[in-house]
């Protein structure tokens, strides 16, 4: 299992990651930021998310799961130190016990309604502890917050 579990997403401030399954959102302020951090990495996401690229992702060993896979045999599976978690709600949600870190970048939208950040019934409360910003776009206001999970 890697060492770090990493979260990554960009969120609108009401906390939303799409306004629907199938929905391909454009925001590229922080794609070059994404592509750095995953390069060389396993992502896994769900197969929503899967469907909603419009190319594979060079680079990276790309893991799709569907609700049906164990998290945690998934994790065992990866020989690298570090993964990232690249969405959707449910696929968060799911490998939720198992994070390390989260970075979330929050975009100047608000949804009002859509698939929140962990999409899933009872989410046991996370602890974080911050560790970083990033500047993405400061004249708009966009950057990544990085956070540390505590573990119990």
């Amino acid at each position: 299992m890697p060492d770090e579990v990493i979260l990554i997403a960009a969120v609108t401030v009401d906390g939303f990651i799409a306004r629907h399954n199938q929905e391909i959102i454009n925001w590229s302020e922080d794609l070059y930021l994404f592509k750095e951090q995953t390069f060389g990495c396993p992502v896994i996401m769900g197969t929503n998310t899967y469907q909603t690229l419009s190319k594979d992702l060079f680079g990276r060993e790309m893991i799709v799961v569907n609700r049906k896979d164990d998290p945690k045999k998934t994790l065992n599976k990866i020989q690298k130190k570090k993964c990232f978690i690249i969405g959707g709600g449910k696929t968060y949600f799911r490998f939720a016990p198992f994070l390390t870190h989260l970075y979330i970048t929050p975009h100047p939208y608000v949804f009002g309604k859509g698939i929140p950040l962990f999409s899933g019934d009872s989410l046991k409360e996370i602890k974080i502890v911050f560790k970083g910003l990033i500047e993405v776009d400061r004249a708009n206001g966009i950057f990544q917050y990085q956070y540390c999970v505590q573990k119990a």
